[in-house]
């Protein structure tokens, strides 16, 4: 949107204002006689940019007002008060419950379930998750209080955390670059984002000034990382000194004439007050042409976080015990998308699973049987009073294909990340065929003898590739448990175990123009502790599949998503919705000692993060003892978006 600052805007601005105000405050929302609050009415301005001035301020401004309450403005930290969830810092008055622990009831609902204390898991306590997490496995409650207890007791020490996480400082500090919420189709206004650009102006709240009300005053979009923005008031022109991070979906953001038509001032940051004795000049030279957000921006932000999934509704969803089946739950919690659910049958709550509405892992009530996939029947008999079944247009729909011809067969070999441990790309045979492109996989050499892990993919699923794609993408392909002879070689495996590889054309093929980068900043699910969302970037593109690092963990924890996981999201979208940000863990000793393993003596060494494969000590010693373990080395990142040399010719 374009700022007009002609006659006519000025009187579009102004025609909503009562007459009272229009005495006082220009068509900026500007009070005109900010200047005789002064101390010093010198200026550096030309006289070109003077002009005469009126009546001053009033003495008396209006106090700060919240959610339609009036409140006197906190002196210092008097008054203010810091959300136990969330750790927003806001005027302790308007914060929800009787206590003041909260800054909303959704704040207040997520730490009554439990969300809290999940948070302090793992990451909080300065360890790493646990290596035999399955997808959504939790820690027992006794472990997980224990915890808690332990988080309590050090709480005086971890202030940082409960204020939250900078974002900016720490784009700053490591001269980093944030996704763009292009990337993500899944989050709120990514197909409005287009208005949000380096350059566009806003008002926001003046935190330079020693007066006693809120004030505003105009500033520019000077850096974009996901939702934050690094802004400058205008006036400051080159100087930096008062940059600051802002979210710009937060309620403090406008578009520019917001003030003008809400009744509230304009005011110059006192740093720069007597630069110009004309402020409104100043500004009609400065916005003319220059862009803002649209006028509907906060509404479209609203729009944009009413999520289709409501509580108490039942769905079908991955069973975090036995992956090769589904189990009914009900949506207990929304938080931007994504959704806490708790099996039918846990009779304390506790036994949850979380995911974003768009998980390819849930399903309407009904899909097991219609794809002939297993499902655990429930012992609940009939529904409690408010629960429905979830209706199937709310759910993620997948590509038609055609499996007349030649198809899937049981017994094909191909390549599959690994559920259980997600950075791994694994050799893996198609178990069973379903209905409608759906397949059962399971990983070679670690399957349960009753196969209570395969994991069911869909044929188009961007985690499954024909043979071969690692080798020419230069991805270290995990090869089966226990098989010694290495480096593996797939033709010689297909021969040994008597099978064929799914044909390449049955696979997806197609690359989306995702926009991502090596080295972005992005907040991601950690699919082994799924309730945490945390700071992590890009390191690796190839076509479509992305290297997800988790900051501040070792490798060995990074994670292969493809690019339309709904489980990435850009920097500030914790913020937004209400959801806790995991910070970067702290570096440990031995990623800074020199003595410590290198990185490649520790892939060679690692076992598998998975259930039942971290049990066999054996297995890891045989891999140890053999002098040819090794893996193809990756020379660069395949950064292109392009189809490229995405898969290999399958030899005879």
């Amino acid at each position: 949107m374009t700022i007009s600052l002609s006659q006519p805007m000025s009187k579009q601005w102004t025609e909503h204002t009562p007459r009272s105000e229009r005495k006082r405050r220009d068509s900026f929302g500007m009070f005109d006689g900010y200047d005789s609050c002064s101390e010093d009415t010198s200026s550096s301005s030309s006289s070109e940019e003077s002009e005469e001035e009126v009546a001053s301020m009033p003495a008396s401004l209006p106090i700060i007002k919240n959610n339609g309450q009036v409140y006197t403005y906190p002196d210092g930290k008097a008054g203010m008060a810091t959300c136990e969830m969330c750790g927003m810092v806001g005027v302790r008055d308007a914060f929800y419950s009787k206590t003041k622990r909260f800054c909303s009831v959704s704040c207040s609902r997520s730490y009554s379930s439990n969300s809290k204390k999940a948070s302090i898991l793992a990451r909080l306590q300065g360890k790493p998750p646990t290596k035999k997490a399955k997808v959504l496995q939790k820690q027992p409650l006794v472990a997980k209080l224990a915890a808690y207890a332990q988080y309590q007791a050090s709480q005086q020490n971890q202030a940082k955390l409960k204020i939250g996480f900078n974002w900016g400082h720490y784009i700053n500090s490591n001269n980093s670059v944030g996704a763009p919420i292009t990337c993500f189709k899944h989050v709120p206004m990514s197909s409005c984002w287009g208005d949000v650009a380096e350059g566009v102006r806003v008002e926001v709240p003046n935190t330079d000034s020693n007066l006693p009300t809120k004030v505003y005053w105009i500033a520019g979009i000077v850096k974009l990382a996901g939702f934050k923005a690094l802004l400058r008031y205008e006036g400051f022109d080159n100087d930096t000194s008062h940059d600051f991070w802002c979210n710009l979906c937060v309620p403090e953001v406008h578009p520019v004439g917001w003030c003008a038509t809400s009744g509230k001032p304009l005011v110059p940051p006192k740093s720069i007050q007597h630069k110009y004795t004309n402020w409104k000049a100043f500004l009609v030279k400065r916005l003319t042409g220059a862009k803002t957000l649209p006028p509907d921006f906060s509404t479209k932000v609203q729009e944009s976080m009413q999520y289709p999934f409501k509580a108490l509704m039942r769905v079908e969803v991955v069973d975090k015990t036995h992956l090769c089946r589904t189990r009914v739950a009900i949506l207990e919690t929304v938080i931007g998308g994504r959704l806490r659910l708790v099996y039918e049958e846990s009779e304390d709550g506790t036994d949850d699973f979380w995911c974003h509405m768009y998980s390819p892992l849930i399903h309407p009530i009904g899909w097991s049987r219609s794809i002939g996939h297993r499902f655990k029947r429930s012992d609940v008999s009939k529904k409690q009073d408010g629960q429905i079944d979830a209706s199937p247009e709310l759910f993620m729909k997948v590509k038609e294909v055609d499996q007349n011809g030649e198809w899937f067969k049981d017994g094909m070999k191909l390549e599959a990340i690994d559920p259980l441990n997600l950075s791994a790309i694994c050799v893996a045979t198609v178990r069973k065929v379903l209905a409608d492109g759906y397949l059962m996989i399971g990983i070679d050499g670690s399957e349960a003898a009753d196969g209570s892990d395969w994991f069911c993919y869909h044929s188009t699923s961007p985690s499954i590739f024909p043979v071969g794609f690692c080798e020419i993408n230069k991805i270290e392909l995990t090869p089966p448990r226990g098989y010694t002879k290495l480096p593996f070689k797939w033709f010689d495996y297909l021969r040994e175990v008597g099978s064929i590889a799914a044909p390449v054309k049955l696979f997806n093929k197609e690359v989306p123009n995702h926009g991502f980068r090596k080295g972005m900043k992005v907040e991601a699910v950690d699919l082994m502790e799924p309730r945490l969302v945390c700071v992590a970037t890009v390191t690796r593109i190839v076509h479509r599949l992305l290297r997800i690092h988790f900051d501040g963990w070792e490798d060995e924890y990074d994670q292969w998503v493809d690019c339309e996981s709904p489980d990435l999201y850009p920097a500030g979208w914790c913020q937004l919705t209400g959801y806790q940000l995991q910070p970067p863990a702290a570096q440990t000793n031995s990623r800074d000692n020199p003595t410590s393993v290198s990185k490649q003596q520790k892939k060679k060494s690692q076992q598998y993060k998975g259930h039942k494969k971290t049990s066999s000590l054996q297995i890891k010693e045989e891999l140890l003892d053999g002098d040819e373990f090794t893996f193809l080395q990756g020379v660069s990142d395949q950064e292109s978006n392009g189809s490229g040399s995405y898969y290999i010719k399958q030899e005879p």
